[in-house]
């Protein structure tokens, strides 16, 4: 029986992302995994988009400056570093956990990488930081290479842990996926998804959940990209047992990046 802490999409909220592994005694005040998820007894899994802030106040907030412009390659240039200079932090976290965290690839992680498609907010802002022809830098090799690791379906005693849904389709990030209304409208449209794959749960994220973590009982689900409502899931699990709560931290301004 292991205890699972799932964290919805980061996308730069990395105050908010140790102030949950905190609050789950996932890490400790020096930001280095606890001796529970270092023995196994704990997993975290991440659901991906480590990567790109959310709006132009978090970008220029990272970048120390206002108002932030995404067509200006030093804004970009900077955006990209404060968001290289946080993953490796993170990712010193990880290599420590002896593979007991791990990381979903979120589509915005893997645009970062091959820069197939240009991703931008609803409301227009690009995501160009990490693409050297459009004025941003691209992430180090090291990181590259780390990031193109991230699985795209975790399953642990028969819960599904994937970044947007639970089939193929929503696994693999291309024209069909991005033309899709499906994409972000499936947990209610076509519920019944997840009960095709025959897992017994499925944990996602990919879709803001306005109101919090919505989980949806009768077809055994939860939508997690909750973290601007502090907000994580938490399970105990094993073949037999299966036991889930939203849990909700203290959402603080402690830990500041240098």
């Amino acid at each position: 029986m292991i205890k699972v802490v799932a964290i919805g999409d980061v996308h730069g909220q990395w105050a908010a992302v140790w102030q949950v592994l905190k609050a789950a005694t996932a890490a400790n005040n020096k930001l280095e995994p606890s001796s529970a998820v270092k023995e196994g007894r704990f997993r975290v899994v991440f659901m991906g988009d480590l990567v790109h802030y959310k709006d132009k106040n978090a970008y220029a907030q990272a970048i120390n400056e206002e108002p932030y412009d995404p067509n200006n390659p030093i804004h970009l240039k900077r955006a990209a570093k404060a968001q290289i200079r946080e993953l490796y932090r993170f990712k010193d976290y990880v290599d420590a956990a002896n593979g007991n965290v791990e990381i979903i690839l979120g589509n915005h992680d893997e645009s970062a990488l091959d820069h197939k498609y240009e991703l931008a907010t609803r409301g227009g802002l690009k995501h160009n930081e990490f693409n050297e022809k459009r004025g941003g830098i691209p992430l180090p090799s090291d990181l590259k290479e780390w990031m193109s690791s991230f699985k795209r379906e975790i399953i642990i005693h028969g819960v599904q842990f994937a970044h947007a849904g639970p089939t193929v389709g929503l696994m693999q990030f291309d024209d069909f996926f991005y033309h899709d209304t499906n994409t972000k409208k499936w947990w209610y449209t076509k519920p019944e998804l997840l009960m095709q794959t025959g897992n017994r749960f499925g944990i996602y994220g990919h879709t803001v959940m306005k109101e919090g973590i919505y989980i949806d009982k009768e077809h055994h689900f939860a939508m997690i990209d909750a973290l601007e409502h502090s907000q994580f899931l938490e399970m105990i699990l094993d073949d037999d047992r299966l036991d889930y709560r939203v849990m909700q931290f203290k959402s603080t301004r402690a830990y500041r990046s240098d």
